[in-house]
Order: C-alpha cells, then sequence, then structure tokens
C-alpha cells in the first residue's frame, strides 16, 4: 500500500479539524464520535489516530480552531469598517442575528460549547482552548468600544456575556417568538449601550 504524502496528511488534518470543529459546535463535544467526525472529513474512523491521540484532544484543537476561524472572519469584516462604533454595531448585529443562532455550526465557539466545556473535568484539554478562545473574544470587544467607555475591558465582559447568553436563551427556546424576542432586546440593549457612551 502507497504511503500519504506529507502534503496528503496534512490536507486530512485540516479535513479532520475543520469537520470536527462545525460537528461539535452544532452536536456538543459528547453528541459527536470519531468514526462521524471522520466520515464528515471524507476519511477512514482508522485514520484517526495517525493525527489524534484522542477525541479530547481532537475537541480541543477543534476548539481553538472554531474561535480562530471567527476571529479571522471578524477581522476581514473590521477592516472595512471605518471605526470602533461601527465595528461594534457590526459584531452585536452579526452575532444575535437569527442566522447566528440558527447555525450554530458555523457559529460561535462560546456559545456552542460553553455547557460541554463547564462540565468537562478540570484537566480537560478543551478548557484551555476554550479559555483562550474567550478571552480572544473580550479583547476584541474591548478593541471596539467607542473611546469614551470608561473601563473598556470591564464593559467587553459585560457585552461578551450579553452576547453569549441571548444567543445560548434564543437557541434553547427557538420555535417560540421568545427567541427573537430574546436577540432583539439584548441587541437593542447592547447598542443602546453604545449610543449612550459616545
Amino acid at each position: 500500500m502507497p504511503r500519504v504524502s506529507q502534503q496528503q496528511t496534512d490536507q486530512n488534518r485540516i479535513a479532520i479539524e475543520k469537520a470536527s470543529a462545525r460537528l461539535f459546535r452544532e452536536k456538543g463535544l459528547a453528541g459527536v464520535s470519531v468514526a462521524e467526525v471522520m466520515a464528515a472529513a471524507g476519511l477512514t474512523h482508522g485514520g484517526f489516530y495517525g493525527h489524534f491521540s484522542s477525541k479530547e484532544g481532537l475537541a480541543a484543537v477543534a476548539c481553538s480552531k472554531a474561535f480562530e476561524s471567527s476571529g479571522e472572519r471578524w477581522n476581514r469584516r473590521f477592516a472595512e469598517l471605518p471605526d470602533a462604533a461601527a465595528r461594534r454595531r457590526a459584531y452585536v448585529e452579526g452575532y444575535l442575528a437569527p442566522a447566528t443562532r440558527d447555525r450554530p455550526g458555523s457559529s460561535c465557539a462560546a456559545a456552542a460549547l460553553a455547557g460541554d466545556v463547564a462540565r468537562a473535568e478540570p484537566q480537560a484539554p478543551v478548557r484551555p482552548a476554550y479559555l483562550a478562545g474567550v478571552k480572544g473574544m473580550a479583547a476584541r470587544l474591548a478593541a471596539v468600544q467607542p473611546d469614551t467607555t470608561p473601563n473598556p475591558e470591564q464593559q467587553a465582559l459585560a457585552d461578551l456575556a450579553l452576547l453569549v447568553g441571548a444567543l445560548l436563551l434564543s437557541r434553547a427556546t427557538k420555535g417560540d417568538a421568545i427567541s427573537d424576542e430574546i436577540l432583539s432586546s439584548a441587541r437593542a440593549a447592547l447598542l443602546r449601550n453604545t449610543e449612550s457612551t459616545t
């Protein structure tokens, strides 16, 4: 049997990371099997351990990749906008949109994985990956606070809590009118905070 080239091995690993980042956000860490990840990546189950030593190790990498890809998308979007106020508005409106609620596999890892990470063992590899991702989100939010915000880091944490909490609640109540009301109310509160500090 011919050996797989290093380039193909790298491509396979990227496919596994991408598939797992999506599936873990859609179904949770416990809701996805290694076989399911490998099938979604277009690979056989047996090849998994050539890339990762455990599902827990993959979960940490997938979590990091999910936060990283989200950060890259926001950085590209922010580069198109003129100032911090426009960036914050875009972030709030994009994050608290019904489309974001309805696509957990391609949206925020902080909301999608919060419950799983909270229940994970203290030494679980996903915990530091999740923590780094949340800190990155907080830093991104601090950078888009209005110049007049007295403590941008503190306000960023409050914004983060409202964003993630609203997204979680809207997903948990999807199908009822309150789901959209949660999104719109949180959006209005966050944007009102922006207007009151400018």
